[in-house]
């Protein structure tokens, strides 16, 4: 009953029962394999956040900046008629500078790579007390500069056409915060502006440093908030004028610093959550391709030791 099972043309050989080829199979299990376990070793060292996670952020103290910054220009005894002039000097690096007028804040900029520093301020109506205070990044102070002793005395015939203008009136000043940490790309940071003497109604121009500016106009001096959504994350230098209605101008000039990565601060959350989800992405294509191929040759082994078995029970060919 089983001569029927070979073709009448068959030569007496035994036919080969074992058609499928394993070596490419077990190369591809071996090459997915591979890349499984690099992701999932990647993955598991570095999770992306959970949905309804909180994330904590922690610093720990070090030692506060032991240099202060020096103020080269102006020198002590100089005279100005005019303002803002301009604060330069020296500042160890990675530190930010805040120049003071008077113990009132006037001004805030990094310092640079080359350990300098430059920043226009406006100057108070006779003496000015000008010091340099350096902060590092945790905002610990460093020792003040020396002090510089400067003057300002408006020179009236160059502002002629400021009919009200006398000095003895009280003297239009700008005042804010000295540094803004902690804002992120496309998050409204808001920065409080204080409009010190002067005379109403005041016009104030806010310059953000990433190219637009913001016209705010204020019935009197009372404090207001200025907001602003940085796109990308950076340090920012934000430039603020203010005008009364007797043409006295001030002048203030703040570092903003927008915390994030600025090739991915776009993406509105100071960081980005991409890489989780492409290697993610990643996981769930290779599970499935490995999963296919494993059962696959796992079904052609199945089959072909099936057949086998077959065959030696019908005696067609031995064990």
């Amino acid at each position: 009953m089983h001569k029927h099972l070979l073709h009448p043309r068959h030569t007496g050989r035994i036919t080969p029962h074992e058609h499928t080829a394993y070596l490419p199979l077990a190369l591809l299990l071996l090459i997915v394999g591979g890349f499984l376990t690099t992701v999932t070793t990647v993955a598991w060292t570095r999770p992306g956040p959970a949905a309804g996670s909180i994330g904590l952020v922690g610093t720990m103290p070090g030692t506060p900046p032991k240099d202060g910054a020096v103020i080269k220009t102006p020198v002590s005894g100089q005279t100005f008629t005019q303002t803002p002039i301009v604060v330069s000097g020296t500042c160890p690096t990675t530190t930010l500078v805040e120049i003071y007028k008077n113990d009132i804040f006037a001004g805030s900029i990094p310092c640079k790579t080359d350990d300098t520093f430059s920043i226009e301020s406006d100057l108070l109506i006779g003496e000015n007390k000008l010091v340099a205070r350096v902060f590092d990044a945790l905002n610990q102070a460093g020792p003040d500069s020396a002090t510089v002793n400067v003057t300002y005395t408006p020179n009236i015939a160059k502002t002629s056409t400021i009919t009200s203008l006398n000095v003895g009136d009280t003297q239009l000043v700008l005042n804010t915060d000295t540094v803004f940490r902690g804002t992120f790309p496309n998050k409204e940071m808001s920065i409080p502006i204080d409009i010190l003497g002067g005379r109403a109604p005041y016009a104030v121009n806010i310059e953000w440093g990433d190219s637009t500016n913001k016209i705010v106009s204020r019935p009197d001096n009372a404090s207001f908030q200025a907001v602003h959504n940085y796109a990308k994350a950076g340090t920012y230098q934000i430039s603020i004028q203010a005008t009364d209605s007797d043409g006295r101008v001030a002048f203030l000039t703040v570092a903003s610093i927008v915390n994030g990565q600025a090739d991915t601060a776009s993406s509105g959350t100071g960081t980005s959550n991409t890489s989780g989800n492409e290697t993610t992405g990643l996981l769930l294509a290779l599970w499935p391709l490995y999963a296919g191929i494993a059962t696959m040759t796992l079904s052609f082994w199945i089959g072909e030791w099936r057949e086998k078995r077959i065959l030696v029970k019908h005696g067609i060919i031995t064990a």
